[in-house]
């Protein structure tokens, strides 16, 4: 059951993001599907509002199929913060899971793209082999929901940057690569997507000994694909590919567009 809560706190990483407008008023949902080796085990659903230039995401991430034979889990999650002529930048990033009988919540503020303070409720206990954040790690980060999303400018190239996230917990790299592009068809959108292979390194906040973070840094089968919303001047995630040990990790927008 580890392994699934991770799968699905990365998917919230990766893939569980809406598209946005730069419009004074915009009220928009995104909902993908999570499948494992083709079996469902979660569903994700997003709601944004943008007033001027202010955002707010909030999502909720539940199990489904698969997962939920063995527990069930509940996510929320909910980002504010302000959109800029390039990214959105996130001030304030929330996340309360809950697997079972058990909860956290992760609480991030954020100033300028540096975490100005972490909280995570209760406190968990630290392994030997923990891998501690230094206070390097959390300078010009991006939170894992808005920092996915990417606002259409003349100088944005897409599949050639490396993302450095902080979800609360972990600190970690997600570098992208050109890998062509790809036709996809859903609720609100049809068309051709952009294909970004993705490198995953985990910097910090994680048990060095962790088999599944192991295995998903030597793998380079991971990808995102990104789609235009005209409307909205953006690209967000319409599918993500992620190999696991026990079968691939797909997340696929069910709907997608105003």
């Amino acid at each position: 059951m580890v392994q699934i809560r991770k799968w699905l706190l990365i998917s919230a990483i990766v893939a569980s993001m809406p598209s946005m407008a730069l419009a004074d008023v915009l009220r928009h949902e995104t909902r993908y599907r999570v499948s494992l080796a083709g079996l469902p085990i979660a569903r994700a659903d997003f709601k944004t509002e943008v007033t001027g230039k202010q955002f707010t995401i909030r999502g909720d991430i539940t199990s489904a199929g698969l997962a939920d034979l063995v527990t069930s889990i509940d996510a929320k999650t909910d980002v504010t913060g302000v959109v800029n002529d390039s990214k959105l930048q996130a001030t304030h990033y929330m996340l309360f899971y809950k697997s079972g009988k058990k909860e956290r919540t992760y609480d991030v503020a954020y100033t300028n793209g540096n975490v100005t303070s972490n909280t995570i409720t209760p406190e968990p206990k630290r392994p030997d082999t923990w891998v501690p954040i230094t206070e390097s790690d959390l300078k010009s980060v991006l939170d894992p929901i808005s920092g996915m999303i990417f606002p259409i400018t003349p100088s944005l190239n897409l599949c050639n940057q490396t993302l450095a996230v902080f979800d609360g917990e972990m600190r970690m790299d997600l570098k992208l690569s050109p890998k062509g592009s790809h036709p996809f068809s859903t609720d609100g959108f049809k068309g051709k997507t952009i294909a970004c292979g993705v490198r995953f390194t985990p910097k910090s906040g994680y048990k060095s000994t962790r088999k599944d973070y192991l295995y998903l840094a030597k793998s380079d089968n991971m990808e995102i694909w990104f789609a235009k919303a005209d409307t909205m001047n953006v690209y967000a995630p319409v599918y993500v590919r992620i190999p696991t040990q026990y079968g691939t990790v797909t997340i696929t927008a069910v709907k997608y567009g105003s």
